[in-house]
């Protein structure tokens, strides 16, 4: 079902793309823009990894200084039939992780010291099996993608802008008066961008509900991830780490203090209701 809505997501924010282009840059101006977010979210797809590790200031570790957390994920990826990933550490004290990557056969996982310090055996297993879930499921390129699509809707509006300073909404292609095409190019742009960031923090609440899913199945016991969960998310909201707000939907849990914003701006689904769908797999 997660992975149904998330296609249903991207197929909104396309045709909200192909909406907005309309309205704002016409043929060459959509055509402009994504070329531009392409070519960005080429680069960040194949190099976030890196970015990603290096803004966290994340160490990578061999079996010899941390063999627990690496017989945790061996075992992890034996049972979900995947390659075994880089393990990284990052010196926060606030308990998290996170999962990066283009593909199972290039994949990251990182932990927080906080997180080796706080969760027991278990709990651990359950937040790594999360992160591999990410893995598995190839979250990294789905992010990418509506990353496109909302980063070329961005780049119409501000395109749209530029226009209607120089007054490219004056007449249209054919000469005649578009005044409706200037306002619709008007609500565009301001709607068209509000809009695609809700969709791509929809995608992120519903890949990080699937994820949830397939760690559980991976680890073999949800009340462990749902515990661990619930710890994380008190810790966070005590003492929030200091990170990228680009990479805060990276984190198995908000690492930000944004308790205060509603759930339609949360690149992360409410924690009850995590825990709750949690509960009621290991019921089934």
């Amino acid at each position: 079902m997660n992975t149904i809505k998330s296609f249903i997501l991207l197929a909104g924010l396309t045709a909200l793309f192909m909406v907005a282009g309309q309205a704002l840059g016409g043929r060459q101006g959509m055509t402009l823009a994504l070329i531009m977010a392409l070519g960005m979210n080429f680069f960040a797809y194949w190099f976030s990894d890196r970015m990603a590790l290096a803004m966290s200031r994340a160490r990578e570790v061999s079996p010899q200084q941390a063999p627990e957390l690496y017989r945790i994920v061996e075992r992890l990826c034996g049972n979900a039939g995947l390659p075994m990933p880089r393990i990284y550490i990052t010196p926060q004290q606030t308990p998290n992780a996170f999962a990066t990557g283009r593909s199972p056969q290039h994949a990251a996982v990182a932990v927080t010291e906080g997180l080796l310090r706080t969760l027991n055996h278990d709990e651990l297993a359950g937040v790594l099996a999360h992160e591999l879930g990410h893995v598995k499921n190839r979250d990294i390129l789905i992010s990418s993608i509506a990353a496109v699509m909302a980063g070329a809707i961005s780049y119409l509006a501000t395109m749209a802008q530029w226009a209607m300073i120089f007054g490219g909404f004056g007449r249209s292609s054919e000469g005649e008066d578009s005044a409706g095409g200037a306002l619709g190019a008007v609500l565009m742009m301001f709607v068209a961008p509000i809009s695609a960031a809700l969709i791509q923090m929809a995608i992120s609440r519903s890949r990080e509900f699937q994820a949830d899913a397939t760690g559980a199945a991976i680890c073999g016991k949800p009340r462990s991830l749902a515990n661990a969960l619930q710890q994380l998310e008190n810790y966070n909201r005590r003492l929030p780490m200091t990170v990228n707000p680009a990479t805060a939907q990276m984190y198995i849990v908000n690492p930000l203090a944004g308790g205060s914003l509603t759930s339609l701006f949360s690149t992360h689904p409410p924690i009850e209701e995590r825990i709750r769908r949690l509960l009621a797999l290991e019921q089934k």
